[in-house]
């Protein structure tokens, strides 16, 4: 078991938002948080423009994989962070949840897509600061 707190971010297809929380997490969080993402009902691959979104702020996210959301990766999660699944994404007593309401990048164009990801870039080292408080600053 690490002691690094563990961040899982839920969308319904795993291609865009929460693939674009997590790389964000992943390189802002300085490997200081384990992240993990998920879809109620996953597509097959990352939305090309997610991944274009995410090159232009120097994350490659082209490699990730959606994946299908898990009871497992809940409860192994400190923090659940929802961004549009509903009611899917089962609820354990003693997790923080947020719900992040964000535009579906589904079907957009990159002019669309670069708000909502610098939004999501926003609210990702909001959550950093929160649950690395030490690190504020540095």
């Amino acid at each position: 078991m690490s002691d690094k707190p563990t961040v899982l971010f839920v969308c319904v297809h795993n291609a865009g938002r929460s693939q674009m929380a997590a790389g964000f997490l992943r390189e802002l969080g300085g490997g200081n948080i384990d992240v993990l993402s998920a879809g109620s009902a996953p597509k097959d691959q990352i939305n090309p423009i997610a991944i274009e979104a995410m090159a232009e702020e120097g994350i490659d996210i082209a490699d990730s994989v959606p994946k299908v959301l898990t009871v497992d990766a809940v409860k192994e999660s400190d923090v659940v962070i929802t961004m549009g699944c509903g009611d899917v994404c089962p609820i354990f007593p003693g997790k923080r949840y947020e719900d992040w309401v964000l535009d579906d990048p589904a079907g957009q164009g990159i002019e669309t897509v670069r708000p909502i990801r610098d939004e999501i870039r926003r609210r990702v080292q909001s959550l950093i600061n929160d649950l690395l408080p030490e690190r504020v600053g540095a």
